[in-house]
């Protein structure tokens, strides 16, 4: 299939959007991405939060954080702070949060505070020296948001730095295998080649934004590099209690994945 044929599926939900190849430009690709946030990210295409790690996968159901009460969390995407606050509401001990978007850190500051819960927001793209402390974290995490990244392996690098030993990273994303098929006619239909990594441009609701889609092994090797052990993986969908076209895609093949890796 022509990796340029002009089709992806939405990050989150799973309509086709029109796609257009382009050149992998680490500053246009954060200009266009945190634009996109600044403006309608949020419209377009929700917050997605804890204690949902996506589409149908919970941190109520799998308990991959556990009790947080006095560890030490930083969010990679924070977005507008829901999930900083479900674990501040958990007796987190300090709350850190990175986003690319001034408009995302203003929510998450303002969420917070009025919780009554204290945060340190830094604005910069995930994969750059921001001035975050290193051997300090007991979690980093990133719940949808990970897969913006330009440099894969440099933020991995990144989150290892920022834990201490033995500390856990959490994170999901949009299930590969997920943006390659569409349901038609009750029927799984591919429309794109899973080894397809090239970056591309979408257009949603009059907002544009750019992704590359990974493989899983990509994420794998990336991780193994950085110095993490995998503990789990989840690409299971509970779609009991759904209904829809996008339920019925889930009940066949998963939608969202969520790795759970210690810092060796």
């Amino acid at each position: 299939m022509d990796k340029n044929s002009g089709f992806r599926t939405n990050v989150v939900g799973g309509s086709q959007v029109g796609a257009i190849a382009v050149d992998m430009d680490k500053s246009v690709i954060h200009k266009t991405n945190s634009l996109f946030w600044d403006t309608k990210g949020n419209d377009v295409l929700g917050a997605t939060a804890l204690p949902k790690y996506g589409a149908f996968v919970s941190e109520e159901k799998y308990q991959l954080f556990g009790d947080v009460s006095g560890k030490k969390m930083l969010e990679i995407g924070c977005g507008s702070g829901q999930s900083l606050q479900y674990l501040g509401d958990r007796k987190a001990s300090e709350l850190w949060g990175i986003d690319i978007s001034e408009n995302q850190i203003e929510k998450t500051r303002e969420l917070l505070t009025a919780s009554g819960l204290s945060v340190k927001l830094i604005c910069s793209p995930m994969e750059e020296k921001c001035g975050l402390p290193e051997d300090y974290f007991d979690f980093v995490y990133s719940i949808y948001a990970i897969g913006w990244t330009t440099d894969l392996e440099g933020t991995f690098c990144r989150v290892a730095s920022y834990l201490k030993k033995d500390g856990v990273f959490i994170f999901s994303w949009s299930h590969p295998i997920h943006k390659c098929v569409v349901l038609e006619n009750n029927m799984l239909v591919f429309k794109k080649c899973y080894f397809d990594e090239s970056w591309y441009s979408s257009s949603i609701s009059e907002s544009t934004l750019s992704l590359s889609d990974r493989t899983l092994s990509t994420y794998v090797n990336a991780l193994a590099k950085a110095g993490f052990a995998i503990e789990q993986m989840i690409e299971e969908s509970d779609t009991q209690d759904y209904d829809g076209d996008f339920a019925k895609k889930a009940k066949m093949l998963p939608v969202t994945f969520v790795f759970k890796a210690r810092k060796l």
